[in-house]
């Protein structure tokens, strides 16, 4: 029977067989590169399995809830890592003034609060979230270390309250992702059974 669940459930893979292929924009990246470039591509890495993750549905599948109390979903997450990309790379590290794109004092869980089935809440979304993921990449790109710091008061990006290396805003930035994407795959098998590696 385990034999049997197990065929089935990986029919429903991303990738036709269930293994790295040319048609997973995540795989052939560059290998045994220096620090930056390591960091960078495992970054890139879980940003293009967001992406993947949420291909081919409907405002409605993106909106859907996972389970009471929870408020998450699809495009709550989408909504909540373009704030995090935004206040980590253009709101600490570049220093900009960065004011919040969906949540506030008032309403600290608007990124997933507010992630109702609209499509054009999800062009939204999505939209903001390319536009912090390109800032972020270039910011990096053009920083002339990973050793420059920014001082991140409040604790908000765990750096205890203090300096924060761009070294450790990646690692940071990779954590954040990793731990999303694991509710990322919960999310995606229960809207349609689809499985991801």
């Amino acid at each position: 029977m385990m034999a049997a669940m197990a065929t089935t459930r990986r029919a429903d893979m991303f990738t036709a067989d269930g293994k790295p292929s040319d048609d997973d924009p995540r795989e052939n990246r560059p290998r045994l590169g220096d620090e930056r470039t390591t960091l960078v591509e495992s970054l890139r890495g879980q940003r293009l399995t967001l992406e993947l993750k949420c291909s081919g549905l409907d405002a409605e599948a993106m909106a859907q809830r996972s389970v009471e109390p929870s408020t998450m979903s699809l495009l709550g997450l989408v909504r909540h890592l373009a704030e995090i990309e935004r206040s980590t790379f253009r709101g600490m590290m570049a220093g900009q003034d960065a004011p919040r794109l969906f949540t506030s004092e008032a309403d600290r869980d608007g990124d997933f609060n507010g992630a109702v089935p609209d499509p054009q809440v999800v062009a939204q979304a999505w939209d903001a979230w390319h536009a912090e993921v390109d800032f972020a990449t270039r910011f990096v790109a053009e920083a002339p270390s990973l050793d420059i710091t920014s001082d991140d008061p409040l604790n908000q990006h765990g750096s205890g309250g203090g300096a924060m290396s761009l070294r450790e805003v990646l690692v940071g930035m990779i954590e954040e992702y990793a731990r999303h994407m694991g509710h990322v795959d919960l999310l995606r098998e229960r809207i349609d059974g689809r499985l991801g590696q």
